[in-house]
C-alpha cells in the first residue's frame, strides 16, 4: 500500500467538494431537512405524550444518516469515475483496488465529520437536542454505524461492477432497502417474528437496539455492541470477497472499459 497514491485519490475527491453545490447540499442541507422533519414529528408526539424522549427519533435519524453517508462515500466515488469515464484510467495505473477503497474510507470519515457537525448543530439550535448527551456511548455508536455503512458501500460497488451503470438505482437504493430490517425508528420486536432473526443478523440493528436501551433505560448493553462488532467483521469479510470477485470478473472478461459506455 502506497500512501502517496491514497493521498492523491483523497485530494482528488475532496478538491471538488467546495466547488460543487450538489455536494454542499448533500452535506449541509439534506441532513438539516431530515432533522427538521423528524424533530417536528417528535414535537407533535410530545404534545400528546410529554414524556416522549426527544432523543429517540432525533438520535435515530442522525445515526441513520451516518450509515447512509458512509455508504455513499464509497459508491459515489466509484460512480464519479464512471461518469467521468475515468475508471479505466485509474486502474491501468499502479493504483490497487484496496488503495482506492482506503481512499474512499478516508473520504467517508471527512464526510461524516462534516455531516455530524451539521446535524449536531442544527438539532441543538432547532430542538435543543445535544448529540453529545450520549456521552461515551457516542463513540461506539458512530464507529459501528460508519463501518457498516462502508460495508454497504462495498456491496453497492460490487453490484455496479457486475451489472454496470444500469444498476445505479439498485446500488443507491440498497441501503434504504435494508432500513426496515435495521429497525431504525422502532424496536425489533415490532417486526414479524419470522423476520426478527434476519434483522438481528444485521450489525446496525444491534446498535440501534443498544441506542434505545441507553435512552430508555440508561444502560449500556454490552452484548449488543459485542454482537455488532462480530457481525461487522463477518459482513466485511463477505463484502470484500464479493467485491474482489466482481472486480476480477470484470478484469478477466475485459468489461472494465465497458462500464463507462
Amino acid at each position: 500500500m502506497k500512501l502517496h497514491r491514497i493521498q492523491a485519490l483523497l485530494f482528488r475527491y475532496l478538491y471538488i467538494y467546495p466547488r460543487s453545490i450538489p455536494r454542499i447540499l448533500d452535506i449541509f442541507i439534506w441532513p438539516l431537512v431530515d432533522v427538521l422533519i423528524w424533530g417536528l414529528i417528535t414535537v407533535f408526539l410530545q404534545q400528546s405524550r410529554p414524556d416522549f424522549p426527544l432523543s429517540l427519533l432525533l438520535g435515530a435519524v442522525i445515526f441513520w444518516d451516518f450509515i447512509l453517508r458512509a455508504q455513499q462515500a464509497v459508491t459515489i466515488s466509484f460512480m464519479e469515475e464512471i461518469w467521468e469515464r475515468n475508471l479505466f484510467n485509474i486502474f491501468v495505473t499502479p493504483i490497487r483496488l484496496y488503495e482506492f477503497l482506503f481512499a474512499t474510507f478516508l473520504v467517508g470519515i471527512v464526510r461524516i465529520t462534516l455531516i455530524g457537525i451539521s446535524l449536531g448543530v442544527s438539532s441543538f439550535i432547532l430542538f435543543n437536542f445535544n448529540l453529545f448527551s450520549f456521552g461515551f456511548y457516542l463513540v461506539p455508536f458512530v464507529i459501528n454505524f460508519f463501518i457498516f455503512g462502508w460495508i454497504l458501500g462495498l456491496l453497492a460497488t460490487a453490484i455496479l461492477l457486475r451489472f454496470g451503470q444500469s444498476a445505479q438505482v439498485i446500488a443507491f437504493a440498497f441501503t434504504t432497502f435494508l432500513q426496515p430490517l435495521i429497525a431504525v425508528f422502532y424496536p425489533v420486536s415490532a417486526l414479524p417474528k419470522f423476520i426478527q432473526p434476519i434483522a438481528l443478523a444485521i450489525p446496525a440493528t444491534q446498535v440501534f437496539e443498544g441506542m434505545r436501551m441507553v435512552i430508555l433505560q440508561n444502560k449500556f448493553p454490552m452484548h449488543n455492541f459485542i454482537m455488532a462488532g462480530i457481525l461487522n467483521i463477518i459482513w466485511f469479510i463477505i463484502a470484500i470477497n464479493i467485491l474482489y470477485k466482481m472486480f476480477n470478473y470484470v478484469i478477466e472478461n475485459g468489461k472494465l472499459l465497458k462500464l463507462v459506455d
